[in-house]
This record gives structure tokens, sequence and C-alpha cells, in this order.
């Protein structure tokens, strides 16, 4: 593995080891320290630092005389996306970790775009956006309400696209070569109206965590704006944050 060139090294391992692991059988040795230390090019204290993290989340258990296996998290879903060293999306990474990722897609379609979209995507309001807007469940249960805009003129082909499978990321880089390279993420706190609280399976007015995200390129160009309405008792949001240069 080449270690990313921005950022701390354990963040860079433990996310490369996070997808190893969800491809891994569950109750299978990851390999000795020393072995993995040579593997990554890494200290043992950066590497624990790293398989430290994989052990808090539930992918990973220590056990005396046995080594470090492999588990599945509890019950409990967390709400994932990656821009420490990437720009993933939510499915893209519950996908590596093993979760079992559902997608109905409710609407998809060309409107003009609201006040606060366009404010977003940097467009005049009015001009015209894909709007999707999409149902996601882990392993069967409801978790939340994706809302995504991206302006039309940038990327016709997502008004047609099947997004019931796969990455709203994925498809931009394949189709666009889409740069996503900056994310700037809002979390706020919401209420559930009656029809996002019958797609939930909660009772109306329950509080809904509220997640904003708009990716730039790297030139500072807004590309997607998104707001996703989760579901707070099987969430949580992690951010992991990684300061370079000043």
């Amino acid at each position: 593995m080449t270690a990313a060139t921005a950022g701390p090294k354990y963040l860079s391992v433990r996310e490369h080891l996070r997808r190893r692991v969800a491809a891994m059988p569950e109750g299978a040795l990851l390999p000795p320290e020393p072995t993995l230390c040579a593997e990554y090019g890494v200290s043992r204290i950066t590497l624990r630092r790293a398989v430290d993290g994989l052990v808090a989340d539930g992918h990973l258990v220590r056990e005396q005389g046995r080594g470090t296996y492999v588990t599945r998290p509890a019950i409990r879903h967390e709400y994932r996306e990656s821009f420490v060293h990437r720009i993933a999306g939510w499915s893209s990474v519950m996908a590596e970790q093993g979760a079992q990722v559902g997608t109905t897609v409710l609407q998809q379609r060309v409107v003009p775009a609201p006040a606060t979209v366009a404010a977003e995507l940097a467009l005049d309001v009015a001009e015209d956006v894909v709007e999707l807007e999409r149902l996601r469940s882990v392993d069967g249960a409801p978790n939340h309400v994706a809302h995504s805009f991206l302006p039309a003129e940038l990327y016709p082909r997502a008004a047609e696209e099947d997004f019931s499978e796969g990455s709203l990321y994925d498809f931009l880089r394949r189709e666009y070569g889409a740069d996503l390279a900056h994310a700037r993420i809002v979390v706020d706190v919401g209420t559930a109206a009656p029809d996002e609280a019958d797609l939930l399976r909660i009772a109306a007015g329950s509080p809904l965590l509220v997640v904003r995200t708009t990716v730039r390129d790297s030139g500072g160009n807004p590309l997607v704006h998104s707001f996703s309405r989760l579901r707070p008792d099987v969430s949580q949001v992690e951010f992991e944050v990684s300061v370079t240069g000043r």
C-alpha cells in the first residue's frame, strides 16, 4: 500500500485496514503486528493507533493468546461518508464495512433550483438542477432520506441513471470524470414531517439529524449539494479531521 501524502499515517492505515477487514470472514485473524508494520511501512505505535479505531468501531477484537480477529459491529448503524483521503459516498463506505445497503429512489427529476440550493451551487435562482431523493436502508431497516442536487447543465445523465444501486459520487467520476476534491459538512437537527415519518417508520415530529454536504472540485467550484435526514436512534455521524500545511 502507498501511504497517503497528507494527514497522519494512522488515518491512511486505518482506512485501508477497514476496507481489508470488510472483505475478510468473521473470525479471521489479522497478520501479526511485525508483518503489518512492514507492509504499511509504519511503526508499531502508528499501527496500534489505526487498529484501536477499528476495535472501538466493533470491526476487530483483541484477545490475549489468540491475536486480533475480525468481528462485525453490533446493531447500531453508523452514517459514514469518508472525506479524509478521498470523497466517498455513504453507500460505498457502508458496503465496504459489510453492511447490506438498500436504496429506493423516491424522486428523480429536473426542477428549478430552490434559492437555498442555488446559493450552495453558485447558480441563478430557478436554474435547472437534477433533484434526486432516495430512501436508504441498512440490513433492511430504514436509515435516512437523502436529497441530492446537481447542476443539470453539467450532469444531464443524472436525471436518467438508475440510482437504486451504487454511489452517486462513483457515477459522477465514471461518467463525467468529476473532480470531487473538497467537502463542507454542516450538521443540525430537524423534525420528521408526516411523509418522512412514514418512510423512516417513526412518529411524526420525531427529531432527525440533518447532514448537509456541498462537494467542490479542486478549483473550489461546487458540484453537488446534498442533505440527508437521519434517524438518530440508529445513526451517528463521525468526523475525522486531518490538519496539514499551516
